[in-house]
């Protein structure tokens, strides 16, 4: 599985449940993610703006400040989306060593992203997707979202300053929005329980790496800028069954 080639493997919709259940991951372009939202491109599109209005992470204990983010949760059942009262995202310490074991108050998500027609077909088929390799049409999924923007503010950015982790879900979305005037912020897939993996840089805005978590880690390397104000947007959906992760 390790390849010496930087060009992420995409995977074609018609075989994105075949890829997931072979090797636990898949690799979209941003045309097959609209695809799977069942929207069009330029409607995920219209979510960008919130990006530049993301407040800093308080809680990065390397001291950094490269971090800015929002946070919303969901229950996505029966082809239905529904927002629960903002809450405190919580890892425990065995899948996040760095900030697990604490309670992070990140601010909300915006109302007006949230009710984007665009946002709901986006997470719905992600549920839907997750339905189906879980084998259960009525499965009720528990849904974090984060809004990241990751900055050269201090000379370098880390978008995973966990190091490779898993995150103790179901599934996971990362989505790329966009990428402006840095280096680096190469994606690397390891198999949890084996020797291989796999390493490549996602350029295409809406395209997204889409993770079964029990069965491999991720990490992304730190980004390096290029020109003044460079930076990193991604959106991160974790989807679990057994209720939000709480303390």
């Amino acid at each position: 599985m390790t390849t010496p080639s930087f060009v992420p493997p995409l995977t074609p919709p018609e075989q994105l449940l075949a890829t997931v259940h072979r090797q636990g991951y898949a690799v979209l372009a941003a045309a097959s993610v609209a695809h799977l939202a069942g929207c069009a491109p330029a409607a995920l599109r219209a979510l960008e703006p919130s990006w530049s209005d993301l407040p800093p992470d308080a809680y990065l204990k390397d001291g950094g400040r490269y971090r800015r983010r929002r946070h919303a949760s969901f229950i996505a059942e029966a082809g239905q989306l529904q927002a629960v009262p903002h809450r405190a995202h919580w890892q425990p310490v065995a899948y996040n060593a760095l900030h697990g074991g604490m309670e992070r108050w990140f601010e909300p998500m915006l109302a007006a992203d949230l009710a984007q027609p665009a946002w709901q077909q986006l997470v719905l088929g992600l549920a839907a997707l997750c339905s189906q390799l879980r084998g259960d049409a009525q499965a009720r999924w528990y849904v974090e979202a984060h809004q990241f923007r990751i900055d050269t503010t201090d000379g370098i950015g880390r978008p995973t300053p966990e190091g490779a982790h898993r995150d103790g879900v179901d599934f996971v979305a990362v989505v790329l929005v966009g990428r402006q005037g840095i280096k680096g912020g190469e994606t690397r897939v390891f198999e949890a329980e084996g020797p291989n993996g796999q390493r490549f840089t996602l350029t295409e805005p809406w395209s997204m790496l889409f993770l079964d978590d029990a069965r491999v880690i991720h990490e992304s390397t730190p980004i390096q800028p290029l020109d003044q104000g460079g930076h990193r947007d991604t959106l991160v959906l974790t989807f679990r069954t057994k209720g939000f992760q709480d303390a």
